[in-house]
């Protein structure tokens, strides 16, 4: 491979400059578009996948464009950030609305979708919204086809490229060809992927000699090249620009041109990767190049360039989505290991799970949480003050209404929390979704030996309605000295458990609580996640009972040679004494994976009573609870030999 004469020292790798959209997936697949019941929600927009999928890959990848000043505009923001990705040059306009897909998935071959792209905010990047110190930052600038198609976003686009090839920053061109955003199908066709139009080929070819490296599929470069085939067409490009020229092929894998075109595509470098099950093609071009410039960028040749290439689009391929299906580097690195055995990645449950948990996610060196799930708790509390379960949601709601005074009033941020339930406490959850808490959300029937679920067996569905920031939480009964058919049912049910939420997205936190009719060893909980842990069944979180040293250490072993994604783990308070959960949390003082505490009956009992029999008011109901869950947060980090934190005068 010709290596490309990258700037140095530039503090970013990529600028992608392009549309930036919401994409509503069908989940019906199968079903025509006009049938369809419901969809999921997505980043989109060709630049938008590929900044995302640069970033997931390790680069330092950044968006231009704008968003409309409104929630869709907020969520691709904060999807892109969470990546990585520079969002600072993503201009909010105050007129336009954020752009909109709805895609169907009704075969392998047919993907009907519909553009909602009129006035849209993405085509209105204006000139003024170009910063040549910004574009003199990165190695390389992306623009997509599309941002050529109107008068206004040419202009913007050329003035970015103009100040790229001022600032030695390299060009890229993903000709990105839609005939509908061209105007040249009905409104509703976004799913025709060519029409000849020889306004278009000359558009496209006054911007191709701007440009070093030029992505297309066969029908892209013929739009380009306007040629009667895609060698003719190839040949035009090559006479307009010197770029390096990367061919799609689709399942034949891709073809790279430096110089001379040769008679057939055969006959050039290429490279065809591995064959995968077919689910979903759309966005397969974007995580493609995405994979392509993770090689090119770091000046690697070309059969590096295209395994990474094809590797990206062949795991989006074989998902749902577009911009979340794309691979981290660790997923990567295991799909291209492994992909002669691997035609069908979706079904690979190591494959999943480092796609699952590589992403970059919410750190939690510290947890601190109140937990208030309980409901045969709140629900004999109600009964002894002889007030109805009516009360019990207020209740909750004040808890949350402590939890929150007590973040504030020790600074405590990023490292606090709450796990309630949806019977008497979904208002609660409602409260504390979105503060950036630690939310979980209890799914277990209380007391049920073996396992059953609140809301009946069909977890998963009732899982749809849940906020993806909240934890699953389940409590359950586990000894690995059980008999056998009470040992296999709860496996089951934890089992399905798993397997739902892996569909669903959300955490899992496992509260493991040996039965005490059988004898208890050292090693009981050691074991009993081990056990798990041989199911093939990976919780985020483990929240465990009071530990010895050793025990802990034992613990820290396990979890660092099976699972080194694991979250960590959180100690239960089960109505103990502040004096014996401050031994415990001494105990657990070493451990590298115990992160805090969720504690709830030794914080709410006694002041919730006083409440319900009206004896205390909402003030001194929080002010108690307060009291007692800071003294906790104290003795927690005292035990961490941390500094105490300060103490706070509590007012009615």
């Amino acid at each position: 491979m010709q290596h490309t004469p990258f700037a140095s020292d530039r503090k970013l790798d990529v600028i992608c400059l392009g549309r930036l959209a919401v994409d509503l997936y069908a989940q019906q697949i199968g079903a025509p578009l006009s049938e369809v019941a419901s969809f999921a929600k997505y980043l989109g927009g060709s630049s938008a996948n590929i900044a995302f999928g640069c970033a997931r890959l390790g680069l330092k990848s950044a968006m231009l464009t704008r968003v409309g000043n409104e929630h869709n505009g907020q969520f691709l923001t904060a999807a892109l950030a969470a990546e990585g990705c520079d969002v600072g040059q993503i201009k909010v306009d105050p007129e336009r609305l954020t752009a909109l897909v709805m895609l169907g998935l009704k075969d392998k071959n047919t993907f009907p979708l519909i553009f909602y792209r009129d006035n849209c905010a993405d085509m209105a990047l204006a000139e003024e919204d170009i910063d040549e110190s910004f574009i003199a930052s990165s190695k390389a600038l992306l623009i997509t086809g599309t941002h050529f198609s109107t008068e206004q976003v040419h202009r913007s686009s050329s003035l970015a490229l103009d100040y790229a090839r001022r600032n030695n920053v390299r060009t890229v061109l993903d000709i990105d060809y839609r005939p509908v955003l061209w105007g040249l199908t009905q409104k509703s066709d976004g799913e025709t992927r060519f029409i000849a139009n020889d306004s278009v080929t000359a558009h496209l070819q006054a911007i191709l000699p701007k440009f070093d490296l030029l992505v297309g599929t066969e029908e892209e470069f013929m739009i380009a090249g306007g040629g009667r085939d895609i060698i003719a067409s190839l040949q035009t490009v090559r006479a307009l620009s010197p770029a390096t020229l990367v061919v799609k092929r689709g399942p034949l894998g891709c073809t790279v041109i430096h110089a001379e075109i040769p008679k057939t595509l055969d006959e050039g470098f290429n490279y065809r990767g591995v064959q995968v099950e077919v689910l979903n093609v759309l966005g397969a071009g974007d995580a493609f190049l995405s994979g392509f410039l993770k090689g090119w960028l770091n000046n690697e040749g070309d059969e590096a360039c295209c395994r990474y290439a094809n590797a990206c689009g062949a795991l989006v391929v074989s998902r749902h989505a577009c911009a979340p299906a794309m691979p981290t580097l660790v997923e990567l690195d295991y799909f291209v290991s492994n992909a002669e055995r691997l035609q069908r990645p979706q079904q690979d449950a190591h494959l999943n799970r480092l796609h699952r948990v590589s992403v970059p996610r919410k750190t939690w060196s510290e947890v601190n949480v109140f937990a208030f799930d309980h409901r045969n708790q709140f629900f004999e509390l109600a009964r002894e003050a002889g007030v109805g379960e009516a009360r019990l949601p207020r209740l909750k709601q004040l808890l949350v209404q402590a939890v929150a005074q007590t973040e504030q009033a020790l600074g405590l941020q990023g490292k606090i929390g709450v796990l309630a339930d949806d019977r008497y406490g979904q208002d609660a959850l409602n409260a504390a979704t979105g503060r950036g808490w630690w939310v979980g959300h209890a799914v277990e029937l209380p007391l049920s030996n073996p396992l059953e679920f609140d809301h009946g067996r069909a977890i998963g569905s009732h899982l749809l309605s849940w906020p993806k920031e909240h934890v699953v939480k389940c409590l359950v009964q586990f000894h690995p000295d059980d008999a056998v058919e009470p040992r296999l049912e709860q496996e089951a049910q934890i089992r399905a458990l798993y397997d739902a939420v892996q569909l669903s997205g959300h955490e899992l936190l496992l509260e493991i609580i040996p039965s005490k009719d059988l004898p208890q060893a050292d090693d009981t909980v050691l074991r009993a996640i081990k056990r798990l842990y041989n199911l093939g069944i990976y919780p985020e979180w483990w929240k465990l009972e009071a530990m010895s040293a050793p025990q802990w250490a034992a613990i820290d072993r396990l979890i660092a040679e099976r699972d080194p994604y694991c979250r960590g783990i959180v100690l239960l308070g089960l109505a103990a004494p502040v004096e014996q959960l401050a031994a415990a949390f001494r105990a657990s003082r070493d451990s590298k994976t115990c992160r805090g505490f969720m504690v709830g009956r030794t914080i709410f009992h006694e002041p919730s009573k006083l409440w319900l029999q009206g004896r205390i008011d909402d003030a001194a109901l929080i002010q108690q609870v307060r009291e007692t869950f800071e003294k906790l947060i104290r003795l927690w980090q005292q035990s961490r030999q941390a500094e105490p934190i300060k103490q706070v005068e509590h007012t009615a």
